[in-house]
């Protein structure tokens, strides 16, 4: 039987429960979780038929709400001749409450003897058939809300992520950090080299920008004498989507005022152990066929030492960079092939990263890459940076603040002189201005949350942990 077939005999029962004076969508219904049924009590419940089992004057169902699935059952003498031939209008998918005693079967299955129920949305369109579930990728993501009710180890996911979420928080605010919100429109795009979405306010006839990053506000909080901050945010770039990538993501940025990025380091380290701890329980997981040992201390490399365990001596000789790359077989988009550091970047994404499987910490970056970091005192290239690097995904940027307002705008003004990529740069002024009244020495860190999601629950796309990934519009 096709799908509208099945709607239009749904449809049928929609209407004959209405001539019975029956909400087929009904109002509030107190229950209790299923989770917290026991044995022996009288229980009012809820929850969406996954399962039908009808035998004559008898039937057994199983509901599922949002904490599990518990069986019930039907006798035409308990709940009588009216409210039976009503059941009978049941079908798997409609949400249902219902009251009873909480009993076991013969073979040991908790059970509620329904004494009254109540229907609470009536159904129209079947769920995918039981058996085969619902596997086909575009329908997952698509029909997020199917992929929910059909496949627990999805809800699995999504209710790691929220307990993540729950921990950070707990992890940061334990330390003395506050929650903040910053805006998610800018006159100028900023915190990050990225491609931002456009858009345009009517009254005040004025680009806007969706954010990139929150840094700069954050960080003119910072200036504000707010000491010890986070934003749990949620950013946008204009640029592809991957497995790793999505247009609208959700990173975990922190700042603390008189910090560095040595400082960020150790807070990385004990927040990703403390959430090992809560979530797994054990230091040890499994990410895509590889086990990470999250055990301490983390190993620690030095960006320049990379290149040259690579054999690039002089990483600065982009005709040395372009033979190692003619050397490794790689491919490179041909915009990129006149900057250094975008073809050291595909060869540490090719050769290097895949095997940062354990918890690494790439530190001290060249200060051209890194415009909003503080310069070391042994070295004025270096900056004070590093990168986490956890089952060969990119998972945290930390490093110590740029606070010098005059080295900052020399930095921007050099960005924007030499600027990449199909974007106009502008300096923002404003945030020049913030430092130029005094922002204290401070350590930054932001993490990829949907990454770290994708570690802890093993998950190999970013769509499989967002609940409503961007796609292409069906035809």
């Amino acid at each position: 039987m096709g799908v509208e077939e099945i709607r239009n005999q749904r449809i049928e029962k929609l209407r004959e429960i209405e001539k019975r004076g029956i909400e087929p969508y009904g109002r509030k219904f107190e229950k209790k979780e299923i989770s917290e049924i026991k044995e022996g009590e009288v229980v009012k419940t809820a929850g969406r038929i996954m399962a039908l089992r009808k035998h004559g004057g008898a039937a057994f169902a199983d509901i599922h709400d949002w904490t599990g699935k518990i069986q019930i059952y039907f006798k035409k003498n308990i709940i009588g001749e009216e409210k039976f031939t009503l059941f009978k209008k049941l079908d798997v998918g409609d949400i249902i409450g219902v009251e009873g005693e909480v009993f076991r079967t013969k073979t040991g299955e908790k059970t509620i003897l329904v004494k009254n129920f109540t229907i609470l949305s009536k159904s129209l369109k079947p769920l995918p058939e039981k058996w085969h579930g619902l596997k086909d990728i575009e329908i997952r993501f698509r029909k997020r809300y199917l992929d929910l009710i059909m496949n627990a180890e999805v809800r699995n996911i999504f209710m790691t992520r929220i307990k993540i979420l729950e921990y950070m928080r707990k992890f940061l605010n334990e330390m003395g950090f506050i929650e903040v919100e910053t805006p998610m429109m800018h006159p100028i795009p900023g915190g990050a080299d990225a491609k931002p979405f456009i858009t345009y306010h009517n009254t005040l006839e004025m680009n806007l920008y969706l954010r990139v990053a929150p840094e700069l506000y954050l960080k003119r909080l910072l200036v504000g004498n707010f000491e010890k901050i986070y934003e749990i945010n949620r950013s946008f770039r204009n640029e592809g989507i991957s497995p790793l990538h999505n247009p609208e993501f959700t990173m975990l940025e922190l700042y603390s005022a008189y910090g560095d990025y040595k400082e960020m380091m150790e807070i990385t380290e004990k927040l990703l152990i403390f959430l090992c701890e809560k979530i797994k329980g054990s230091m040890i997981m499994e990410f895509q066929g590889k086990k990470i040992d999250f055990s301490p201390p983390w190993e620690k490399i030095k960006w320049e030492e990379i290149y040259k365990n690579l054999g690039i001596e002089d990483w600065r000789n982009i005709e040395i960079v372009r033979k190692k790359i003619e050397e490794f077989n790689i491919e490179v988009e041909e915009e990129k092939k006149n900057d250094v550091f975008e073809l050291l970047d595909v060869i540490f994404k090719k050769k290097v990263q895949p095997e940062l499987i354990n918890p690494t910490f790439v530190i001290d970056y060249p200060v051209e890459i890194s415009p909003l970091a503080k310069s070391s005192p042994a070295n004025p290239a270096i900056a004070e940076r590093f990168e986490l690097f956890v089952g060969g995904l990119e998972i945290a940027n930390a490093y110590s603040e740029l606070n010098d307002p005059l080295e900052q705008f020399k930095r921007f003004k050099e960005q924007v002189e030499n600027k990449t990529g199909d974007r106009e740069k502008e300096i923002d002024f404003d945030y020049i201005e913030a430092l130029e009244y005094g922002m204290p020495p401070a350590g930054g860190l932001g993490i990829g949350i949907d990454r770290l999601v994708m570690l802890f629950t093993n998950s190999s796309s970013i769509r499989e942990v967002i609940f409503f990934p961007l796609l292409k519009p069906k035809k």
